[in-house]
Formats: structure tokens, sequence, C-alpha cells
């Protein structure tokens, strides 16, 4: 099989090599599936750094945690059959991940794909919206009616939050960059947009919310942009911590959370359980097939093109999600 290799660490398109590999056996807790489509993020440009905390830590490996293909073959327990057409995150932490015409899925991150929902969409579906279910209701607890800012609203993951805050009641706000981004997200379900290359973030959420800040801040980008978040947040407020897009991890000052009486939380899938992933997947699913959210996915590349698609996201030069598309 064809199979994108990481040999060394740098820049994606230094590092990265196409190559003919065997496909992987099944070990315990994976099966082998054929990918239609991969999700590309940054952690996969983490990876190829090697400044990624998840990656293998020697030797060449496959990156891509994000796919949606066809079973192969399912070691036993895992439930599932051949020719059964999955979402998954796969085992990239071993170096078997989806940059790979066959990759291995893990048995407690498969999720069925609805009926309407294409490999394309659905390989750039499960994390963003996972990780936003996960923030925005267990760990944010957003309630309808709340005021919802969305930072890095015009990347996969913010793109998800704004789609599904929207969706729950919330009154979005949303902030990125350039005229371009900011327009993007109101197509993802932001009801206002803060462009912060043109002022301070919280003076302009501070206006738009007549003084009073947000219910909740969902924050997958970190460093000054978590900072500003929390100079706009009302009392009682949530900020739920997803990642660092921005390269550095936000920088909270517990003093400041104490004396303005809001929460700071962190939010990841990984640590629920399989039931309770099986039933926010139940929720999402329900409200794709309502039309109530809709795919973040913008551009797919061929299977050929991953260096431009991962050169592309690390330019910022991504909106929404990006897939390689192994059925073209």
């Amino acid at each position: 099989m064809r199979a994108w290799v990481v040999e060394g660490s740098g820049a994606p398109g230094e590092v990265l090599q196409l190559t003919d590999r065997d496909a992987p056996d099944p070990r315990e807790g994976t099966f082998l599936m054929r990918v239609g489509a991969v999700g590309v993020g940054l952690p996969d440009v983490f990876m190829c750094k090697g400044t990624y905390p998840l990656a293998p830590e020697e030797g060449s490996f496959t990156p891509g945690q994000e796919v949606c293909g066809t079973v192969i073959e399912a070691t036993d327990g895992v439930g599932l059959e051949a020719g059964q057409r999955v979402m998954t995150v796969t085992s990239f932490q071993t170096g078997d991940g989806g940059f790979a015409e066959q990759c291995l899925g893990l048995s407690h991150s498969w999720f069925t794909v609805p009926d309407s929902m294409g490999d394309v969409a659905a390989a750039g579906f499960l994390i963003p919206y996972h990780t936003a279910w996960i923030g925005l209701v267990r760990r944010g607890g957003l309630a309808a009616a709340e005021t919802l800012l969305v930072l890095g609203a015009a990347g996969g993951t913010g793109a998800a939050a704004c789609s599904l805050g929207a969706a729950l009641g919330a009154r979005v706000i949303a902030v990125a960059g350039g005229p371009e981004r900011c327009e993007a997200a109101a197509s993802f379900g932001a009801h206002q947009t803060v462009d912060h290359r043109e002022g301070d973030i919280a003076a302009a959420v501070m206006e738009l919310t007549d003084g009073r800040g947000v219910d909740v801040v969902y924050d997958p980008v970190g460093g000054d942009a978590y900072t500003a978040a929390t100079r706009c947040v009302a009392r009682d407020a949530r900020v739920v911590i997803i990642g660092f897009a921005s390269g550095e991890w936000a920088p909270v000052n517990v003093r400041h959370v104490v004396q303005r009486n809001y929460s700071v939380v962190g939010a990841i899938p990984a640590r629920y359980s399989r039931e309770e992933r099986l039933a926010d997947h139940r929720e999402l699913s329900a409200l794709w097939d309502a039309g109530s959210i809709s795919s973040v996915v913008t551009a797919s590349y061929r299977f050929e093109e991953l260096p431009e698609a991962m050169r592309a996201l690390e330019s910022r030069e991504v909106i929404g999600r990006v897939v390689l598309d192994l059925g073209t």
C-alpha cells in the first residue's frame, strides 16, 4: 500500500516521504480499515516537527489522526465486521495513522457514519465535533440564550464550536483574523464576529455585550488570545481550554480567576468512557440529520498532495477543516 512516512523531524515538506509499505496487522484493540478520506490537522504538523506529545517517540511513522473508511479486518471484541463504514481515531501513536491507503482504527474510538454524510465530511467531523460537544456541553455547561465566545473561530475546531453553539441556542461571538476568516466564522454559525487584527478583543466583546461579558469561552488557541478572553468574561463564566494553536498553552492567572469569579476547565474526549462517547455521538448525529449542524470541511486534497495541504495549514491559509480524499 502507499503511505506517507515521517523520517526525522522538521517542516512537513522536508520530512514527509511517500512510500510503499505493508499494511499494518491489527493488534488487540484495533481494526484494519481502508481509508476513504483522512483529516489533516495542526497536530499532524506538530508531529512532523517533533513537538506533539502524543506522537511516536522514535523511528519512522505515519501520522493522520482522523479517518473515514471501510473495515477490512477487526480483532475480537471490537464489534465490527468487514465492509462496515465508520469514522474513527487512528492508532497514530503507534505510527499506524491515516495518511495511508490502509490504517489501524482504535476499538474504543470508532463511530457510525450518518447515511447522509460522505467520506470527506466524515473525515472532518469526529474530532472537531466531539471535542466541541465535550467542551461546550459536558465541561462548559453552555445553556440556551447564554453568550459563547469562540477563539480561532475560522479553524476546524473553532468552526465546529460556532456551529454547535448556535444549534444549542447560544449567542455566538467569533474571533478570527481578517475579513475573510470572519465571514467564514459567520457562515459556520456565529452571530457576530471580532477581527483580532483590528484591535483589542476584550474591548470589542464588551461593547457587543453592553459591558456584561460572555458566559463561556471556547479556546483552542491559548497564548495572548486566552488572556484577552479572560478580560471580557461575565460573572460565573466558564473558560474551556481545548488546545494551543498559537504554540503556547493558556497562561492561567489564578489570582485573576478568583478576583473575577470565573472557572477555567480543560476538555479532551479521551477521558470519557465508550458509553459516554456513544451517547454524545447519537446527539451529534441527530443534530446533523436535522440540518442543525453542518460540515466544517472547506477543502480537500488528493492523497499525493499531503505536503501542500500541511503547508497551507501551517501558514494559516486554511479555513475550517481540510482533508485528503483517497477517492479522487
